[in-house]
């Protein structure tokens, strides 16, 4: 029976699985982030393996399967989805190999059609459309530079921006001051922006001042408000525009949100997005997705393989309870 190594590589942990062609899942591994664009594709790759050989044991050797399906943060351009692709077959992790935007697996795992629209909104955002005909609409979601925003490390930086005019009075009062001072543990604003310059704090952790931006924003805070708004916006926008240029705006269809910011389902957050949609996609159908980013990992490497619909159902059964990190 054939074999596939299904890979979501996101930017905080790889979750991998090696799925039988009947949806048998067989193993599962997690590793660390999958960050391609700082630490280099090679690194990248060495991820995947590292997680296999955790799953599988330290003296399974690829290949690892038939078909390697990896959808990864860091495959934002053609290119570099190629350059990923051709890592991995030089690895010999599978004798075949699709490498794709981790924002396809979200699309996969919580649309109950082959076609639709995927947001994802975790570390950063994405959105990804594809077409009945098979026509994609996809962004290069590099940041800033290609007019993106948001994201739990682009709301933590808005955080740490507003907090810090606050303190220093350029800014109005906000909660998102003592929100910041408390999850770093400091008596001042200044004292994390100099922790930052310095390294001696990890951006990272930016990305922690999200449930507190949401909480000061339910509380009335409207310097928080103005950013929950803002990135319902941003939700919004990729969405409706994807299904712009694929011609659906106007036909039923499946939005499936995913990540962090919004599978946690905060309630202003939420209620927002909701409006959004309804007044600018009416025929659009909201989906937010629990299921990990890896089932749909896998299910597109079934589909690859020609699997019958019975093994997609196995294999998302298989999926109720969580993979263990490596100690």
């Amino acid at each position: 029976m054939r074999t596939v190594l299904a890979v979501d590589g996101g930017n905080s942990k790889t979750d991998i699985a090696l799925v039988a062609e009947d949806g048998t899942v067989l193993a599962r591994g997690r590793g660390p982030g999958f960050v391609p664009q700082s630490a280099g594709v090679p690194a990248a790759i060495d991820v995947i393996g590292e997680a296999v050989r955790h799953a599988l044991g330290e003296a399974a050797r690829p290949p690892y399967a038939d078909h390697v399906a990896a959808y990864v943060a860091g495959a934002d351009l053609p290119v570099e989805e190629d350059l990923l692709r051709e890592e991995i077959l030089t690895r010999g992790y599978g004798r075949e190999v699709v490498v794709g935007n981790d924002t396809f697996a979200l699309l996969r795992a919580g649309a109950s059609r082959a076609y639709g629209v995927a947001v994802v909104c975790g570390a950063g955002i994405n959105a990804v459309g594809v077409a009945p005909s098979g026509a994609v609409a996809r962004y290069p979601a590099l940041g800033k530079i290609s007019g993106d925003w948001g994201g739990g490390f682009g709301l933590g930086e808005e955080v740490l921006w507003h907090a810090v005019r606050a303190e220093d009075g350029r800014g109005p009062a906000t909660l998102l001051l003592e929100a910041l001072r408390g999850h770093f543990g400091t008596r001042s604003a200044e004292e994390v922006v100099l922790g930052l310059h310095f390294g001696d704090i990890a951006a990272e952790r930016l990305h922690g001042l999200v449930p507190a931006l949401l909480t000061a924003a339910r509380e009335g805070d409207a310097v928080a408000r103005s950013l929950v708004e803002r990135q319902a916006d941003e939700v919004t926008v990729m969405g409706v525009v994807a299904l712009r240029r694929l011609g659906m705006l106007a036909q039923p269809c499946e939005v499936v949100l995913g990540g962090g910011v919004l599978t946690a389902r905060d309630p202003l957050l939420t209620a927002l997005v909701e409006e959004r949609y309804a007044a600018q996609a009416p025929s659009a159908t909201l989906v937010v997705t629990d299921v990990p980013p890896i089932v749909g990992a896998a299910l597109l490497g079934l589909d690859h393989l020609g699997a019958p619909a019975a093994a997609a159902a196995r294999l998302r059964a298989s999926f109720t309870e969580p993979v263990s990190a490596p100690v």
